[in-house]
């Protein structure tokens, strides 16, 4: 989910479109969120590791 966000969020100041990159920074967030909850051992809906 990081990884697409960053593509996106590049592809969004490449060429300018503001949505890309609003998207790629929510990804980017949801993605760290959802990372930091796994390293710290905290179940998230009911997995402890997101692939």
């Amino acid at each position: 989910m990081i990884l697409v966000g960053v593509i996106l969020l590049i592809l969004g100041w490449i060429f300018g479109i503001a949505i890309l990159t609003y998207i790629g920074v929510a990804l980017v967030v949801i993605g760290l969120v959802f990372w930091l909850l796994g390293y710290v051992g905290r179940p998230v809906r009911g997995r402890k590791v997101w692939y």
